[in-house]
C-alpha cells in the first residue's frame, strides 16, 4: 500500500476512536471499508467533507471505499447527537436527495476506473425494501439485547431526559438498522471496516457486534473527531445557514469566503484536515503563517485547496476575482462577468433603489442617478464629487455629462454606484 492510512489520519488530527486490530488489518491487506451519508437534503454540506476526505485517503492508500447512502435509514432518522426527533422524509423527497448526494460523491472518489479498489456506491434501501418486519425482528433483532442497545450513549442521553423529549421506538431501532447495514456489507462485499464521526461510535460498534454474533466474523471500527471551531460557533454554518457543496445553494464566492475568514487557530487544524498537502509542506506553511499572520497565508491556502477540490480551478479563480472587486482594482468588465447570485453576495448589505427600464433606455444622467435615488443628498453634492473625481459607475470613474445606459447593466438589471473608496449604492431595474 502507498501509505499507512491510520498514520495519515493520526498526524492530521482525524483519528478519534479505533478498535484494536484495525491498524494491523489495514497494514496487512487491502480492505473494503464504508461510511454512511444521510440524505436529509439534495446536497451535502461542508460537514460532510471530512468523511468524504477520509474515503479519499482510504482509496489513495490502496483500500476499497464504499459510500453508503441511507435511503432506508433516512426514513427513520439517526438520534446520535440529536436532542429531538426530526421530521421524517417522504419517498419523493428522499429519492431526490439520494440522487443529489450520489452525484456529488462521484466528484471525489474513483468509481469508474476498473481498478480493484474502485469505489462503490450503495443504497441501503435496496436491501431493506424487501425485508419484512417479522423477518427482521426474528433474524436480526434476536442477536442484540435491549440492555446492549440501551447502554449506547446516544440512547442514554435521550432516555435520561437530557434532551427536550424522549426517544420514539422508530429512532430506537436506528442502531439496529445501521448495524444490519454493516452485516450485509460484510456478508456481500467482504467489508470489514466502518468509519464515521465520533458520535457514530455506538452505531458502528453495534454493527461489529452483529457481525460477531450473527456471522461469527470479525469487523472493525474507526471514528474521526467532530469538527469544532475555536470560538465555540458551529462549524459549517454561516449567518445564512449551512455552507453547501452545491454551488446553486452556496455560491462559490461565499464558499471560498467561508474558508478565507477562518481564524488563525482554526486554520492550523483545517489545513491538515481539509487539504491533501503533505506534512512537510503544512509544517512549513504553519511556520510561515505564525511569523507573518497578517498575510493570512494559511487561510488563502485552505480556501484555494478546498474550493478547487469541491468546485474547480476555474471556479476558484472566479471567486478570487469576485473577492478582489471589493478590496482591489477591478473594471466594469470584471463586474459584468459575475452571475447575479455572486454579485449580490459581494455587495450584500449595500443600499439600493429601483429604477424603471425606460430611464435606462433613454440614458440616465449621472447627476440624477446619484441624487434622485437618495444616494447623495443633492445635485450640488454630486457635482462637487464629480469635480473631485470621486464618482464611479461600475468601478470606473466618470465625469459630468455621463449617462447610464443598458450597456452598463450587470446581470441585466444592476448598476453599481460608488463615491470614494468605500461608499456603494445599487440601482436595480424593475419592469
Amino acid at each position: 500500500m502507498a501509505l499507512n492510512f491510520v498514520e495519515e489520519l493520526r498526524w492530521r488530527g482525524m483519528l478519534h476512536d479505533i478498535m484494536p486490530g484495525t491498524e494491523e488489518l489495514l497494514n496487512k491487506e487491502a480492505t473494503a471499508g464504508y461510511i454512511g451519508f444521510d440524505p436529509t437534503a439534495a446536497s451535502l454540506h461542508i460537514g460532510s467533507l471530512i468523511p468524504i476526505i477520509i474515503l479519499m485517503h482510504f482509496q489513495k492508500a490502496g483500500h476499497k471505499p464504499i459510500a453508503l447512502v441511507g435511503g432506508a435509514t433516512g426514513m427513520i432518522g439517526d438520534p446520535s447527537g440529536k436532542s429531538a426527533e426530526r421530521n421524517l422524509l417522504d419517498e419523493t423527497t428522499l429519492a431526490k436527495n439520494i440522487a443529489g448526494v450520489q452525484s456529488q460523491l462521484k466528484r471525489f472518489l474513483d468509481f469508474d476506473s476498473g481498478a480493484e479498489n474502485a469505489a462503490e456506491l450503495v443504497n441501503n434501501y435496496d436491501w431493506m425494501k424487501e425485508f419484512s418486519l417479522i423477518d427482521f425482528v426474528r433474524d436480526i433483532g434476536k442477536h442484540l439485547t435491549v440492555n446492549y442497545m440501551m447502554a449506547k450513549e446516544s440512547v442514554k442521553k435521550r432516555v435520561r431526559g437530557e434532551a427536550t423529549e424522549g426517544m420514539s421506538f422508530t429512532e430506537f431501532t436506528y442502531q439496529l438498522f445501521q448495524g444490519y447495514d454493516f452485516l450485509h456489507l460484510y456478508e456481500t462485499k467482504n467489508c470489514k471496516l466502518q468509519m464515521g464521526g465520533s458520535d457514530q461510535w455506538g452505531n458502528i460498534t453495534t454493527g461489529t457486534e452483529l457481525v460477531r454474533r450473527k456471522a461469527q466474523g470479525k469487523a472493525y471500527a474507526m471514528t474521526c473527531p467532530l469538527i469544532t471551531k475555536a470560538d465555540g460557533s458551529k462549524f459549517g454554518k454561516s449567518e445564512g445557514g449551512n455552507i453547501w457543496l452545491d454551488k446553486g445553494r452556496t455560491s462559490v464566492y461565499k464558499f471560498y469566503q467561508y474558508w478565507l475568514n477562518s481564524s488563525d487557530e482554526d486554520a492550523e487544524g483545517f489545513v491538515k484536515k481539509f487539504t491533501f498537502l503533505d506534512k512537510e509542506t503544512i509544517d512549513r506553511l504553519v511556520e510561515e503563517h505564525r511569523e507573518s499572520p497578517h498575510t493570512r497565508l494559511l487561510q488563502k491556502t485552505i480556501a484555494k485547496e478546498v474550493t478547487v477540490l469541491v468546485h474547480s480551478e476555474e471556479a476558484y479563480e472566479n471567486a478570487v476575482k469576485a473577492s478582489s472587486i471589493l478590496f482591489g482594482k477591478s473594471t466594469a468588465e470584471d463586474l459584468k462577468s459575475l452571475d447575479e447570485q455572486t454579485f449580490l453576495e459581494v455587495f450584500s448589505g449595500v443600499p439600493q433603489a429601483e429604477i424603471k427600464p425606460e430611464q435606462i433606455e433613454e440614458g440616465l444622467d449621472v447627476v440624477s442617478a446619484f441624487s434622485e435615488t437618495g444616494f447623495l443628498k443633492s445635485n450640488g453634492e454630486v457635482r462637487r464629487a464629480l469635480k473631485e473625481n470621486s464618482i464611479s459607475v461600475n468601478k470606473e470613474k466618470v465625469k459630468e455629462g455621463f449617462s447610464i445606459t443598458a450597456s452598463d447593466l450587470i446581470a441585466q438589471k444592476y448598476v453599481l454606484l460608488q463615491r470614494g473608496k468605500k461608499s456603494y449604492f445599487l440601482l436595480k431595474v424593475i419592469a
